[in-house]
């Protein structure tokens, strides 16, 4: 929960089905110009998932938050009353692919508009490659500096910007009283864009507030085999775990071998994966989430009208609970929102009014809030929160003085108790 984000205004849930009101206009390849879509004709939109790979989890995620948002609009009339079809076709999680998938989707199967894959890492190549046709990508799960760096005028993430994801668990943490703060911290990270950036933001404030260091790593984002890195981690037995994790394999992987040497840190958060809902408690079991702590902009307690509905139509379809719905489903059905508010907003598929628009400063209203970019397309106005499992619930812990979060669980219990 990659991750997304602000929480809870109040808005109307006819929103989404608003889209279908206006009349139409497509875009052509080049998308510099458009012409009249046929009446009856579908609006096709080109969407690469990593439906396999290393990403995968999410990326099934996010597949189901595109088809919950096309489900939806299609219920109402479609967009601008034309059926939306959505081309989703696998990247495995692979750079090099998704470039390749974008371009077909484009030059191939002539899609309308483009909609983003999963990961910082596959989202700035993906907008670079769409960018040369004129199109817009609009995505839930880009929001690196990095890829704000690029200077790409087509680029908008609907999410959190993840550089200040974890800065409301530092402040709790920092604010502990001396004799129950946390003495000691273990950096631990991935050298993905996502992730990093996260982790080398709170070490200052955690150093000035008298948390030593015990151990700090980085690893590359290809690493498969775990145990070493948490093992190191287990023996230099930190009083707080910060892992930068973009899924939950990597989570569960560091918690299992710090079960069986034994270890369990009072505080353990990590960047990804425990957001992920029924996936991460499937993969570690319930009692072992339990005191799990993860930086997002969303989760399926959300009192946010439009969060509320999408996540009974998830269930619905799905089965589960809102604790089990993750952050991706919710990142996915944004940019759907915010692509339909667009679309209404300039009367057509036109990708260079498309941007425009979305470069305008207006405020669209999503399932994580309110969403308004600036000229990088980041999202200027979400606010960072901390979620942690407790029992079978997914709770907001912080900021602490938010009315919507509730007290922290810590120490965190022992693994499996």
């Amino acid at each position: 929960m990659n991750t997304k984000r602000k929480l809870f205004q109040t808005l109307s849930v006819t929103s989404v089905a608003t889209a279908s009101l206006l009349g139409a206009a497509f875009t052509t390849i080049s998308g510099a110009s458009s012409s009249t879509l046929a009446k009856g004709a579908p609006v096709k939109i080109g969407i690469s998932l990593s439906l396999s790979g290393d990403f995968s989890a999410d990326g099934q995620a996010f597949k189901q938050g595109y088809q919950l948002w096309a489900n939806s609009v299609n219920a109402h009339g479609g967009l601008l009353g034309h059926k939306v079809v959505l081309d989703i076709v696998s990247d495995a999680s692979d750079p090099t692919q998704v470039v390749t998938n974008y371009q077909k989707l484009i030059s191939t199967d002539h899609v309308n508009l483009t909609f983003g894959p999963f990961s910082s890492l596959l989202s700035l190549p993906s907008a670079k490659a769409v960018s040369r046709y004129g199109y817009a990508l609009v995505e839930g799960a880009g929001g690196a500096p990095s890829v704000f760096q690029a200077g790409l005028n087509n680029i908008f993430d609907v999410s959190l910007p993840v550089a200040n994801d974890l800065v409301p668990f530092s402040k709790w943490v920092t604010s502990l009283p001396m004799s129950s703060r946390p003495k000691t911290v273990a950096y631990v990270t991935s050298n993905d864009p996502f992730t990093e950036p996260q982790v080398t933001t709170i070490e200052p404030t955690l150093t000035k507030a008298g948390i030593k260091s015990v151990y700090n790593k980085v690893f590359p984002a290809e690493v498969t085999d775990f145990t070493p890195i948490a093992d190191a981690v287990a023996a230099a037995k930190p009083d707080a775990v910060v892992l930068g994790s973009v899924d939950v394999p990597t989570v569960s992987a560091f918690m299992q071998a710090f079960e069986q040497s034994g270890f369990s840190p009072k505080v353990f958060i990590a960047t990804g994966g425990p957001d992920q809902g029924s996936t991460f408690i499937q993969a570690v079991g319930a009692k072992n989430a339990d005191g799990m702590m993860v930086p997002n902009a969303w989760y399926g307690g959300s009192a946010n009208p439009l969060s509320k509905t999408m996540v009974a139509a998830y269930v619905k379809k799905y089965g589960g609970t809102p604790a089990g719905v993750s952050s991706d489903v919710a990142e996915a059905f944004s940019v759907g929102e915010v692509v339909a508010q667009a679309v209404k907003a300039t009367g057509g598929f036109d990708n260079a009014k498309i941007i425009a628009y979305l470069h305008g400063k207006h405020t669209m209203q999503s399932v994580q809030g309110p969403v308004t970019f600036n000229k990088l397309g980041m999202n200027i106005t979400p606010t960072a929160f901390t979620f942690q499992w407790q029992g079978a619930k997914f709770v907001q812990v912080n900021p602490v003085n938010d009315p919507n979060s509730v007290k922290v669980l810590y120490p965190k219990p022992a693994w499996g108790k």
